[in-house]
């Protein structure tokens, strides 16, 4: 039998002092050195965009009347601060109006298709229809049923965003991984129970997605909705200054639009954080 004071000192000696200290401290450096990264490197994107910007208004590659140079947008702002910002607020609104009545909307119909194969068959050609067609030229048509102001800029919201949430609730639905259903099932889980419990949780990654690709798309409908039937909003303002020739600040409500995207979707991003702990723990990441 071996000794066990033989062992060799250097296998059972404690940890020297303070390694746990380093060890938190490395740990703190590394998640401060990856919040320096995510705050920086949009920054480094958007200073690459502007040098291209700049450089291309420089050249002239593309007329001025048609991009004017990034300092004419920034004075064009600067210049109409109060009237930007209201119009800003309006066309917000109108995207998280849209956007929560198609995400409501897309939620419910994605889990009708899930629950029956029959009403899948019936429905789904009907729904890819309905996506296909170009939603620009329903625009008139919604005026001439709805009148002008927000109904018919929601309704375009809608339209534009509901079929992403639908396809991604159906798909994550009808994707349970084969190891939870077979533990549910071992359970003896009423139908309910394994909605609640399992198959809905682990839709949710998939129906995040749906919700990420839908929220530009709820901006890109409230401009095309004003562009039909506002009288307000971001989309206003670019046509009433297209219009009259003032592309500077056209262009200054169009990086406004661009603005209120990148927020809303980083919002989103963080409620998918918080609210699904365990995919980051569950997948791997780059």
């Amino acid at each position: 039998m071996t000794d066990v004071r033989s062992a060799d000192p250097a296998l059972v000696a404690p940890p020297p002092a303070g390694s746990g200290r380093e060890a938190g401290r490395a740990g703190r450096g590394a998640g401060l050195r990856a919040g320096a990264g995510a705050a920086l490197l949009p920054a480094a994107g958007l200073l690459v965009a502007l040098a291209a910007w700049w450089l291309i208004a420089r050249l002239e590659l593309v007329h001025p009347a048609a991009l004017p140079p990034p300092g004419d947008v920034l004075a064009a702002f600067i210049d109409k601060p109060a009237q930007m910002l209201e119009h800003t607020w309006d066309t917000l609104l109108e995207i998280l109006y849209g956007f929560a009545l198609s995400a409501a909307a897309g939620v419910l119909i994605g889990l009708s298709l899930a629950s029956s194969r029959t009403v899948e068959r019936m429905f789904t050609p009907l729904l890819v229809a309905v996506n296909a067609v170009p939603k620009i030229t329903l625009g008139p048509l919604l005026v001439v049923a709805l009148g002008w102001g927000q109904k018919p800029i929601l309704t375009m919201v809608f339209l534009l965003c509901f079929f992403p949430i639908v396809l991604s609730t159906a798909t994550g639905l009808t994707t349970t991984p084969a190891d939870l259903a077979e533990l549910v099932r071992s359970w003896n889980a009423s139908r309910w129970q394994a909605f609640r419990k399992v198959r809905f949780p682990a839709a949710l990654p998939q129906i995040f997605v749906g919700l990420k690709v839908a929220m530009p798309l709820a901006a890109i409908g409230a401009v095309i909705g004003e562009f039909q039937a506002g009288e307000s909003g971001l989309g206003y303002l670019i046509l009433q200054y297209a219009g009259v020739g003032d592309t500077a600040t056209a262009w200054a409500a169009i990086m406004l639009v661009a603005l209120v995207s990148i927020l809303l979707y980083s919002a989103l991003l963080l409620i998918e954080r918080i609210a699904l702990p365990w995919v980051r723990e569950t997948t791997s990441s780059r």
